[in-house]
């Protein structure tokens, strides 16, 4: 009877084998679904046929859009920049595995004010003293080098508010920021240098006709992030694909320049605290600047800000 209940085993695996491990790949809409699709899609083609993992790429219009799919476990791993990560890491049971390595060998990558090559304005003291006649193009709300690091370096420290200082305000994806800019159907745009030299690479003529005039401290590259659940076997395949992808293999390489790195190397939720304080200290400053608030209010909020900073600061010392 059991070898009978044996092979009856046997012949239903043959019929119907086990199934790979679905994984869906989430990417941030920094450009056009079409784009990401060609030059990601190598990639996870690669990653599939090496780890044994049914890997599919998973879009959204954006960057929340691929938080809350990793929060409802759509979406098992993504890439994002650092301030979509940590939100990620926040709210969808997640943590940075692993960061991109800059096609150039950079530590990181830089938020810019971009304009049309032939704009008068030359620089951010230029933008705050003609705010009110121009057009911004602003990054998505989640997006690290588009509104975080130009929202406090750019724009906070220039005591300058995007978001009434300006004539309009239109938020977009980088690619579409920059074609703008091109296209004069805005004045200026927050991007980053990555973007700017993929569109070099994609559509030469349009990037020829843009020019910076000003750039941010050096951002820490873009992390990857996984759920938490997933098993120990299939984050050691994952892992493993990673950080040996594109380091000998001529056609990786290729692939991993088409996307604009160089290849990826081990990370974790500490790369993301200095994003993290930067945060805390807009926050800060938008209480400060709040007229509408209650000295009481604006006393306490403080005092939670300052708590909040504290703690990161001590957080980063001890990475250190």
């Amino acid at each position: 009877m059991f070898k009978k209940l044996m092979v009856a085993l046997s012949l239903c695996a043959a019929v119907f084998p086990v199934q790979a491990q679905e994984i869906n790949f989430g990417i941030i809409s920094t450009e056009s679904q079409k784009n990401l699709k060609e030059s990601w899609g190598p990639l996870l083609d690669d990653m599939r046929r090496k780890t044994g993992l049914n890997v599919k790429a998973f879009f959204a219009s954006d960057y929340t859009g691929i938080i809350e799919a990793q929060r409802f476990n759509k979406v098992q791993i993504a890439w994002y920049g650092n301030q979509s990560a940590i939100d990620a890491v926040d709210r969808a049971n997640s943590e940075v595995f692993v960061q991109t390595l800059a096609g150039d060998g950079a530590p990181g990558y830089w938020s810019l004010l971009v304009v049309h090559k032939d704009s008068p304005l030359k620089s951010i003291e230029d933008v705050k003293k003609n705010a009110k006649t121009l057009r911004l193009g602003f990054g998505d709300p989640k997006s690290t080098s588009g509104t975080l690091v130009p929202g406090y370096y750019a724009f906070q420290q220039n005591n300058m508010d995007p978001m009434s200082d300006f004539k309009a305000v239109i938020r977009s994806n980088h690619e579409t920021n920059l074609l703008a800019v091109a296209m004069r159907q805005i004045d200026v745009a927050t991007n980053n240098n990555e973007s700017l030299d993929r569109l070099r690479k994609t559509q030469p003529e349009r990037a020829a006709l843009l020019r910076e005039i000003w750039r941010s401290p050096l951002i820490a590259a873009d992390p990857l992030v996984w759920r938490n659940d997933l098993s120990a076997e299939v984050k050691q395949k994952i892992r493993d694909f990673f950080v040996n992808y594109g380091k000998s293999n001529p056609e990786e390489k290729k692939i991993m320049d088409f996307i604009g790195f160089s290849g990826f190397q081990q990370s974790s939720n500490a790369q993301l605290l200095p994003y993290r304080q930067l945060r805390v200290i807009s926050e800060k400053n938008r209480v400060l600047a709040d007229a509408g608030m209650s000295d009481a209010d604006k006393k306490a909020k403080l005092a939670e800000l300052d708590k909040r900073l504290a703690e990161l600061s001590t957080q980063v010392a001890a990475v250190k």
